[in-house]
């Protein structure tokens, strides 16, 4: 189990990985099409993708949550 201090790190990780995967399909297939080279394309576009996302998800998450936090009404 790891320590609760890791939270936000696996939640960053956890979230760049399964939103790059998707995007990169989405884009994978709107350019190749389900062919014979699309699933090395896929994995490939993915892995580039997420080594971006996840440092990205670090810096900017703090931001979006005090953005929601201002955009929010807090209650008594």
């Amino acid at each position: 189990m790891l320590p609760k201090q890791s939270a936000p790190a696996l939640f960053g990780l956890i979230l760049s990985g399964l939103m790059s995967l998707l995007v990169s399909g989405i884009s994978t297939y709107r350019t190749v099409g389900f062919d014979e080279s699309f699933a090395g394309l896929w994995v490939g576009a993915w892995l580039t993708a997420w080594l971006v996302a996840f440092p990205v998800v670090l810096v900017v998450a703090p931001l979006a949550r005090r953005t929601v936090a201002l955009l929010v009404e807090s209650r008594p």
